[in-house]
């Protein structure tokens, strides 16, 4: 299977989505234990959910699951969050805490260094044209890295997690004015809480590419899973749900789509 499926547009917005993907080679799948062959940590439909929302945008896409190798890294293996709880490159553990490779089966140095260069690179390098396609056609681009996650996880943070949690590394990565729109449609929005640079402040994504002196712009959205989705296996869409979130994602996509940078 491809590692990436990308889509063109000729918007400047750019939808990254590096953690839909469910893709696990069967040698790998094999050496998952029962935990990680659930998957549980995947960002679940999220390409369904934003399907149709901008259809001029972008899209790059990762086709394989984040165990496997985690698109959202540093390939170097360098934590975003130094001193909390997170999951490295190639995970070892799932978003609990918990073990999800069988007893002496966690992959070596060698071996991610191989998942690197079969998975994490061929997306980024798609990502990258991208973004480079973009700027050339409209003198900038705008990374709108969508992303997705349960809302509860006591090993990664405390209490619920809102609904929006937009990041954008304390406004390095974006004009602030991106920041401002986003968060004022999520602010607006009937029934959503919203946080900004909360727990989720941009993962290697948004911090990488995201230069706004440069005119490439990133901020990250973090969605709760509750939203649009049943929170445990089979891990259900709810169109009752999702059809609700998408009126707010729709707008702040078509409002960056229109800003005059």
């Amino acid at each position: 299977m491809t590692p990436v499926i990308t889509r063109q547009g000729d918007s400047p917005i750019i939808l990254g989505q590096p953690h839909g993907g469910t893709y696990v080679p069967d040698d790998l799948a094999a050496r998952l234990n029962a935990r990680g062959q659930g998957l549980d940590d995947t960002d679940w439909h999220i390409t369904r959910l934003y399907d149709g929302l901008l259809p001029t945008a972008t899209v790059v896409q990762a086709t394989f699951q984040r165990y496997v190798i985690d698109a959202n890294r540093d390939p170097q293996g360098v934590s975003l969050y130094p001193g909390q709880n997170t999951t490295s490159l190639c995970p070892l553990t799932d978003f609990d805490g918990q073990p999800i490779w069988q007893d002496g089966q966690d992959p070596s140095a060698d071996e991610i260094e191989a998942r690197r260069l079969t998975f994490h690179a061929p997306y980024h390098a798609a990502l990258a044209t991208q973004i480079a396609r973009v700027k050339q056609q409209h003198g900038f681009a705008i990374l709108f890295d969508c992303h997705s996650i349960r809302s509860n996880i006591p090993f990664l943070f405390d209490g619920t997690l809102p609904i929006f949690s937009i990041g954008t590394d304390a406004g390095k990565t974006c004009d602030p004015l991106i920041e401002k729109t986003t968060r004022e449609i999520c602010a607006a929005a009937p029934d959503y809480d919203h946080v900004v640079n909360g727990r989720f402040k941009g993962g290697w994504t948004t911090r990488h590419y995201g230069k706004p002196k440069t005119g490439i712009h990133a901020i990250q959205m973090e969605l709760a899973q509750r939203a649009y989705m049943d929170e445990a296996a089979p891990w259900t869409y709810r169109n009752d749900l999702a059809a609700n979130i998408r009126r707010p994602l729709s707008q702040i996509l078509q409002s960056l789509n229109s800003l005059p940078l």
